[in-house]
């Protein structure tokens, strides 16, 4: 059921944004646990403050350096992920160069196939790891998501995973894989094992993604090389942390 929302109602976007989601479940490429994750990262957002601050932008800048600098950098698409950026996640692939798979916790051929088309719709050329194309298994894993494709995630050399994923985070990490994370939850394990997480939501980040990957893609190799190397995922964290716990002291003090 789609609703009209106000234009004037104060939480205009996020309403929007929910309602995409909903939309999604409805048409069965978006489970009802996804909707449960989205509620648990809003929350998150509330605490920043629902906007990019300064260590997700850093975040963000590294991640599309190093996207730029890999050889076989794959982005991983969910069902949330294929409801709210497709076609920004879709044109941030061809600016980097990486490929594009579906992986799923909860599979089905069923969604496998809808997220597909979702993708293709706004221009995808190639998307991986839908039916057989998800032949090869991740032994460090249990779920669902160990089938991953040959051509994709079982060979790359860095893997965006879009939203929370603690247990395929620390599996693709003892691949010796580099790990970009979008995840609006600080201390969630998937931040704490990536070597970037981008704290920021993914409507925000995938856009701000695609507007630095236009300005360094044709930059020096040692300069984006300089990006990775100066970044440090454990004080961005920090600093993110830092961030929340100082709006939250100026919030009550402003009461």
């Amino acid at each position: 059921m789609k609703i009209e929302i106000p234009r004037d109602h104060p939480r205009y976007k996020s309403l929007v944004i929910r309602e995409k989601i909903v939309e999604g479940v409805e048409e069965g490429y978006v489970v009802l646990q996804g909707l449960i994750a989205h509620g648990r990262g809003e929350c998150f957002d509330y605490l920043i403050g629902e906007e990019t601050i300064e260590p997700a932008y850093r975040a963000e800048e590294a991640a599309v350096a190093k996207l730029l600098l890999s050889t076989h950098p794959v982005i991983s698409i969910n069902g949330n992920t294929a409801a709210l950026v497709a076609k920004s996640i879709i044109e941030l692939s061809k600016l980097v160069g990486a490929k594009l798979e579906v992986n799923l916790f909860y599979r089905t051929i069923e969604r496998e196939k809808k997220i597909k088309n979702i993708l293709v719709e706004y221009g995808a050329e190639e998307v991986l790891g839908v039916g057989e194309d998800a032949n090869k298994i991740i032994e460090e894993l249990g779920s669902e998501r160990r089938r991953v494709s040959a051509k994709g995630i079982y060979i790359a050399d860095t893997v965006l995973i879009p939203l929370e994923d603690g247990d395929r985070a620390e599996a693709l990490k003892r691949m010796g894989k580099y790990i970009i994370a979008i995840d609006l939850n600080p201390l969630s394990r998937t931040s704490q094992v990536a070597d970037i997480t981008i704290v920021d939501n993914i409507v925000r980040a995938i856009p701000n993604m695609v507007g630095i990957a236009k300005k360094l893609r044709k930059t020096d190799r040692n300069i984006l090389q300089e990006i990775v190397d100066n970044y440090d995922n454990k004080r961005n964290l920090a600093l993110v942390l830092k961030h929340i716990s100082s709006r939250l002291v100026r919030l009550a003090e402003e009461r």
